[in-house]
């Protein structure tokens, strides 16, 4: 509020919230006398000639009394006889509404969280390269990008073996599955998936689900459903589906410090052996680049009588000698209970998934409301996926030469002074530590070197360790690495940004 509207509006504004107050009591709409408005505001005063539905829209737009009325406001003008003018109503709460929401957005903006979703158009044969459109709803002449944030770790999505098995079930099978698993939607891709995924990943059976996220919090959410007094042992560093599956099962939740063993230990020391218990955490955490010591929790559940839930998202298709990911190349896979993965990064296709033991799965799919109630993902893509799955199982070729880019990458930033964090993984986060500078950062990527990336920000990460977040492709060349290190190199310059930002004390 304005100092004119504390000086002019004190006594009119604490009646209006009286009388909100008192008509919420009553549960009956608030009256307003729009004359009475405008003898006490100077804003509305000065509307003379305009007409009431006018003033009143103004009024709602600049005024923080109104729009802090929470009940239905009527406007009600002596003028016109005692008639409650309804058309008023709506036009005045769509105004308050829209009014929070343009300031909720105004705020990210100035915080410099605000999201920007560019508009990319991949060419079959050229990716990384990308065709930049302009981003959010503005368009801005067509131009040739490279981009360094694809989660499209290997290329899968353009891989002539993946295609094929597309074509060809769409040719076979149409586009949409035609219903939910359990109703008509269940398909010969779905069942030949799911085998594929239990065998890569040593279990028993394996459920798809719509997403990575949605494999998460279905699962874990039912866990609630099936063991209510189970404690939910969560790791610090653990994505947003894993923690809101957490807080949907309704179980107890205690957390310990990213990748932290003693504090682990010290909390399932504390808990009887019979009672039920589950550690969750990812092996792969994709905001920091580091990776859990899967052999030593492994241990102490054993230890301590605990079951495993092991997101493997950023890890399946690249490690392990099949590319069933880290569990799989430290040699545990038999010792995570309940392993989920996603199809949408290293495979290149979409959906996720949960592997377990058959009674666990057919638990998750009886009493997760994520799997019943959404329609089974396409044929075309469970057949996408079920080619990736198999081409990843036996070719290590786009494993290993993105392990080396992402070796080479690291070495350049580290040799210009970069401020690279200690990142153990495929992964390659730098730091900025500010929400408004990382995005200058990303403007002039795109801006004058043509290269994508997006600023990382809060709540996706901690403030004060804003980043932008590289992802090498094997099908990046070792000059491409080098454009874009030169770039970052010279923007650091531009921007004075420090090069010597502490990056030990960032762990996720």
């Amino acid at each position: 509020m304005s100092s004119v509207c504390q000086q002019t509006c004190s006594r009119f504004s604490a009646g209006l919230r009286q009388a909100a107050a008192a008509a919420a009591s009553r549960s009956s709409p608030l009256t307003v006398n729009l004359s009475e408005v405008k003898e006490v505001c100077p804003f509305v005063a000065r509307m003379k000639g305009i007409p009431d539905q006018a003033a009143v829209e103004s009024f709602a737009h600049f005024c923080p009394v109104m729009s802090a009325v929470e009940k239905p406001v009527l406007i009600h003008n002596d003028l016109d006889e005692g008639v409650v003018k309804r058309s008023l109503v709506t036009k005045v709460a769509d105004k308050m509404y829209e009014t929070k929401f343009e300031y909720n957005i105004e705020k990210l903006k100035d915080e410099g969280r605000y999201r920007y979703f560019a508009n990319l158009q991949r060419h079959v044969g050229t990716f990384p390269r990308a065709t930049f459109r302009g981003q959010n709803d503005e368009s801005t002449v067509p131009r040739e990008v490279m981009v360094f944030c694809s989660n499209d770790y290997l290329g899968m999505g353009q891989n002539p073996v993946v295609l094929k098995a597309c074509h060809e079930a769409i040719d076979t099978s149409g586009t949409g599955a035609g219903g939910t698993r359990n109703i008509s939607g269940t398909t010969k891709y779905h069942v030949e998936l799911e085998h594929e995924l239990a065998m890569n990943h040593e279990k028993e059976s394996a459920l798809v689900f719509s997403s990575g996220y949605v494999a998460n919090e279905a699962a874990l959410s039912a866990v609630g459903k099936i063991m209510p007094d189970c404690v939910m042992i969560s790791d610090s560093g653990n994505h947003s589906s894993m923690i809101e599956g957490i807080r949907h099962s309704g179980c107890e939740k205690v957390i310990f410090q990213n990748n932290n063993l003693e504090k682990l230990e010290a909390i399932l020391k504390s808990y009887p052996l019979e009672r039920p218990k589950m550690i969750i955490f990812e092996s792969v955490y994709s905001m920091a680049g580091s990776i859990a010591p899967m052999k030593k929790i492994c241990d102490l559940a054993e230890k301590y009588n605990a079951l495993t839930f092991c997101d493997e998202v950023h890890a399946v298709g690249m490690y392990g000698d099949h590319g069933a990911g880290v569990a799989e190349r430290d040699g545990v896979a038999d010792r995570i209970d309940i392993i989920s993965g996603t199809l949408g990064k290293a495979y290149g296709v979409f959906g996720g998934y949960v592997a377990a033991s058959s009674n666990f799965i057919d638990c998750v799919r009886s009493y997760a409301a994520g799997f019943i109630f959404t329609t089974a993902i396409p044929p075309v893509v469970a057949a996408g996926a079920l080619a990736s799955v198999r081409y990843l199982r036996h070719s290590g070729v786009e494993r290993q030469m993105q392990q080396l880019r992402a070796k080479q990458l690291k070495a350049k930033l580290a040799a210009k002074g970069l401020p690279a964090m200690n990142s153990t993984s495929h992964i390659v986060p730098v730091l900025v530590r500010d929400p408004v500078k990382v995005k200058q950062v990303t403007d002039k990527l795109l801006e004058e070197y043509n290269i994508y990336l997006q600023p990382i920000n809060y709540p996706t990460v901690p403030r004060g360790t804003e980043r932008v977040r590289l992802t090498p492709l094997p099908l990046h060349s070792e000059k491409d690495l080098d454009m874009l290190v030169s770039a970052l190199d010279n923007i650091w310059d531009d921007l004075e940004l420090p090069r010597d930002v502490p990056v030990g004390d960032v762990t996720e």
